[in-house]
């Protein structure tokens, strides 16, 4: 009896610690490799026994159920940001999103058009039309009763912080912050962020820009300095034989100056369009902004300019869309280069046969702007392919 308030396994302070750590961050690897990268966008294909393994036990510790999961992540790609988006903080404000994001998740998931229309090529084994998706409560259940014989007085503490963790990081700090703090390597209409650039805590789930920027990526670090821990993970699972990898975002290199533009090119260009547009803004933007502050004497151009031109439109306040706009009517270089951006945007959308007649004449104007920075740009364009 004395032993009783402990349950079946005493363990020191460390070590209820230590396990309530192991099975929140194996419910955030199942979340992140099964749900996320291998359900919902298919760029990564685990092993049966593994993926059914990981639906088992967010099932059991979380109470997820896969198609729900999916379809209300399909849906915030499909809308994000935009009225549709069943987590925005743009439309439910950042406080919302970060503290009621499961009652968003839940709310989303009752509505049977969006299952229908966004839940397709999920499980629909027995197991989960018996057990996982009508009984989602029960696995929770199980969970908190094994915590309990197990460990007793203590496995409350490690249930309540258990169970917290998932609506609040996932649900909120990802969805949330991940839509209104961090850093931008990408420029979309979405409000995605990257948290941190070395994403250890939540599976590489922190890496979020980049996430948007490419959904079927199986890898979320695109920079060098990026760490995406579930991709680790990815390679570990890689190397025994139970994940195979089906597609990851382009990582260009580009590597001297071609002198002639051709098809190739306009392939790379289109496969590497994200990167393109970013080193676009590095390369062309910012210098122009630091050549035109220079010239025009320090104050005359605001600290807020660079980011005003590289960011995407869609994301800009209306406040900050006026202050572009008059930028853009005082400085005719600065409205160039942003209609030489939007052009080149422009060729993405044509057939790649069409793309390259347009390609070599946006080249042409862009060497003969008299912009070095854009000259520049236009001339080492054939670097990318390779």
């Amino acid at each position: 009896m004395h032993h009783l308030p402990y349950g079946l396994v005493e363990l020191p302070w460390w070590g209820y610690c230590l396990v309530t750590f192991f099975t929140i961050e194996t419910m955030f690897l199942g979340v992140t490799l099964y749900l996320h990268r291998d359900q919902s966008h298919g760029g990564l294909i685990l092993h049966p026994a593994l993926r059914h393994l990981f639906r088992f036990w967010l099932w059991f510790s979380s109470g997820a159920v896969t198609r729900e999961w999916v379809a209300v992540h399909r849906s915030h790609h499909a809308h994000a940001d935009q009225p549709g988006d069943p987590h925005s903080p743009l439309l439910f404000g950042l406080r919302r999103v970060v503290f009621e994001g499961a009652e968003l998740y839940r709310a989303a998931a009752r509505d049977p058009e969006l299952l229908r229309t966004y839940g397709r090529g999920t499980p629909d084994d027995w197991i989960e039309h018996r057990l996982y998706s009508p009984y989602a409560y029960l696995g929770i259940a199980l969970f908190v009763a094994a915590h309990l014989v197990l460990f007793g007085v203590y496995g409350i503490t490690m249930i309540a912080v258990h169970l917290a963790a998932q609506p609040f990081f996932a649900g909120g700090v990802i969805n949330g912050l991940g839509h209104a703090v961090g850093y931008r390597s990408f420029e979309m209409p979405s409000r995605a962020t990257n948290l941190v650039p070395w994403a250890l805590l939540l599976g590489g789930e922190e890496l979020h820009n980049n996430h948007h920027a490419f959904p079927r990526s199986a890898r979320f670090a695109v920079q060098r300095w990026e760490i995406d821990i579930g991709w680790l993970w990815i390679r570990l699972f890689r190397a025994l034989g139970l994940a195979r990898v089906r597609w990851v975002a382009p990582s260009p290199h580009p590597q001297g100056r071609r002198r002639e533009l051709d098809a190739e090119t306009v392939r790379a260009l289109f496969t590497n369009r994200m990167h393109v547009l970013r080193d676009y803004g590095r390369q062309v933007v910012l210098p122009v902004c630091r050549e035109l502050a220079r010239r025009e004497g320090q104050g005359a151009l605001p600290a807020s300019a660079p980011q005003l031109l590289i960011r995407h439109p869609a994301v800009l306040a209306e406040e900050a869309r006026r202050k572009l706009r008059e930028l853009l009517e005082k400085y005719e270089v600065l409205r160039r280069v942003v209609e030489y951006r939007d052009s080149l945007q422009q060729l993405w959308n044509e057939n790649p046969a069409r793309a390259l007649a347009q390609l070599r004449e946006w080249c042409r104007r862009a060497e003969g702007s008299g912009i070095t920075a854009l000259r520049e740009f236009a001339q080492g364009l054939p670097a990318y392919a390779r």
